[in-house]
């Protein structure tokens, strides 16, 4: 039976980087997904903040121009409009970034296994036998230690006996190219709790191309429908569909209860959405699966050499999660706000000084994901980035 040091399941960023980097540190690495190409289907819209795109070298045809304007809109489209002399945004091209990252995994040694949807894993004296459905049937290998990276739902947390996601809101998406010109690249976000409970519409234009979102509690709307009307109530100053081409849609689940707990224990841990490493208040995760990744790559290798049991207490959610108290009392209130005359009033309040300071922190500070590079880099020796 073939045997590997680290299986990953799941090829989406997190999954990637963390290949990436234990590869290059020796280590034989599995990384599979139950796709047969990481072009299928993207369910991220891949909006790069300005804290990861300064801290990691990600390839720069893989992001659109940059976005320095958003303009926020209350339920009676009411306008304020907030601007950095920062480039703020990049909207990523993320099936080529995907491929791009692929690529340098195989290049460090990774063993790519595309169409294996995971089954579940046995204990074994050596570590664990995994099991997969590779469509021609179940195949089985050994591997030292298991990563869940395989999205909100992870099947592997539950396999593993570690916490999984309770909370979360659903999004849907549709991608154009051939949009007229609307001034400079700006994040559009619309605050409407009828349209989208609990979260935001949005429109992100970089000259290039065009999402068109809505995201919000599912018991609360149902997101196609929700789509639709938001996309009957955009102005044609916003987006001319008329000469636009529809190019992708996509949708899914984004956890917002903050990182879950216990996400590591002796058989493996999580990554990325699995482990919950998402901003509750923004929703954004392509800065905390990063930075996660990074801390779990440096904590499984001390593992894998060592075997001390206790080494896995660095990568305790519960030490991560005081990082995060403010924006989970945040997300209580976004989750309970559904009275749209409240949420007016709440908009022109942005209008003033102290609440537009506020907002600009929201959207334009670096505080999204404590940096755990920093924070653990004097305990355990974490690898360069990207």
């Amino acid at each position: 039976m073939e045997e590997f040091d680290v299986t990953i399941v799941g090829a989406g960023l997190a999954g990637l980087y963390l290949s990436q980097l234990l590869a290059q540190s020796g280590w034989r690495v599995a990384l599979t997904d139950r796709k047969r190409s990481l072009e299928e289907s993207v369910h991220t819209t891949g909006i790069f903040v300005r804290k990861t795109l300064e801290d990691f070298a990600l390839p720069q045809d893989c992001l659109g121009p940059p976005i320095r304007d958003v303009t926020l809109y209350s339920p009676r489209l009411r306008a304020v409009n907030l601007s950095s002399v920062h480039d703020e945004f990049r909207v990523g091209r993320m099936r080529l970034l995907y491929s791009r990252l692929l690529k340098r995994c195989m290049h460090a040694g990774v063993e790519w296994l595309p169409e294996m949807r995971y089954v579940g894993h046995a204990v074994t004296d050596k570590g664990v036998s995994i099991t997969f459905d590779n469509h021609r049937g179940l195949c089985r290998f050994g591997t030292r230690y298991v990563v869940g990276a395989d999205g909100a739902t992870s099947r592997v947390a539950e396999t593993l006996g570690l916490d999984r996601n309770s909370e979360w809101i659903v999004g849907c998406e549709e991608v154009f190219k051939g949009v007229k010109p609307g001034g400079s690249p700006r994040l559009h976000c619309f605050l409407d709790p009828r349209l989208a409970p609990g979260y935001i519409a949005w429109i992100t234009n970089d000259g290039e191309e065009t999402h068109v979102g809505v995201g919000g509690y599912a018991a609360k709307f149902d997101p196609a429908q929700a789509l639709v009307e938001f996309r009957n109530r955009i102005p044609p100053s916003l987006v001319d569909f008329g000469t636009a081409e529809l190019i992708d849609r996509r949708g899914g689940r984004i956890p917002v209860n903050g990182i879950l707990p216990r996400i590591a224990n002796e058989r493996g841990l999580l990554v990325g959405d699995a482990a919950g490493a998402v901003s509750p208040l923004t929703a954004g995760g392509l800065d905390a699966c990063l930075r996660l990744s990074e801390v779990a790559a440096s904590v499984i290798g001390k593992y894998l050499r060592t075997s001390d049991a206790r080494v896995l207490a660095l990568y305790s959610g519960e030490r991560f999660r005081t990082r995060f108290v403010s924006r989970l009392w945040m997300r209580r209130i976004a989750a309970n706000v559904a009275n749209p005359e409240l949420l007016e009033v709440a908009c022109m309040s942005l209008r003033l000084p102290l609440f537009r300071s506020f907002a600009r922190h929201i959207f334009f500070g670096r505080g999204s994901f404590p940096d755990l590079k920093l924070e653990y880099e004097h305990s355990v020796p974490l690898p360069q980035r990207l």
